[in-house]
């Protein structure tokens, strides 16, 4: 179970404060583009699940994951997560052609998991569809109390949204912290109300 704290900044110039403020406890910055797939009926999104390849720089590493059962309330995100590093040619050629994918199920256990429990096809199946996906520029900072935040300017073809977010084993202390220093700093934001896949899906800005 992945939990985050995720809050939402109103436009660049909060996030550029929040980078200013933050430029001390800087540790690096991902260049990351996210490709999203499903079955050719949306076997995935009907079970509020996504699957995911992760390009990270100029592919210098790809991560295969699956999300599922989400939960966004009140700035705090739980969702089921699996994660396996795989070679970037190969999610490279998943993306040009998506069946791929279900070839890998002898090695990989997000998609047994996938063909199993979603019921896309076996080996040589063609059921999956690439949905496309969006880019995304992460700043990693090392906190304080040992939390690690991650500052995110996600890019869409209809629009930007900014976001700062934190993964802990105890969200309510987290976002106690988080909150305090934004409003120390004077850095606007609001509790996101939606997570970057469903924006992607929405084909829209969304709170």
């Amino acid at each position: 179970m992945e939990v985050e704290v995720k809050l939402r900044l109103p436009d660049a110039a909060a996030h550029q404060l929040l980078s200013d403020a933050l430029t001390s406890s800087h540790r690096c910055t991902h260049l990351q583009e996210n490709i999203f797939f499903d079955g050719l009926s949306g076997e995935l999104s009907a079970a509020f699940a996504a699957l995911r390849l992760r390009f990270y720089g100029s592919d210098t590493r790809c991560v295969l994951s699956l999300k599922s059962r989400p939960v966004l309330s009140a700035g705090i995100s739980r969702v089921e997560e699996i994660e396996e590093d795989i070679d970037p040619s190969i999610g490279r050629a998943c993306v040009a052609e998506p069946w791929r994918l279900t070839a890998l199920v002898s090695s990989s256990d997000i998609m047994k998991k996938v063909v199993e429990e979603f019921g896309l096809g076996g080996e040589e199946d063609k059921s999956v569809v690439c949905l496309g996906g969006f880019k995304n520029v992460r700043a990693v900072y090392d906190w304080k109390e040992g939390l690690v935040l991650e500052l995110d300017e996600t890019s869409y073809s209809f629009g930007t949204v900014y976001e700062v977010e934190c993964e802990t084993t105890d969200p309510e202390r987290a976002k106690e912290l988080l909150e305090g220093f934004l409003k120390e700093v004077g850095v606007p934001y609001v509790y996101a109300q939606s997570n970057k896949f469903g924006v992607f899906r929405a084909g829209k800005l969304l709170p």
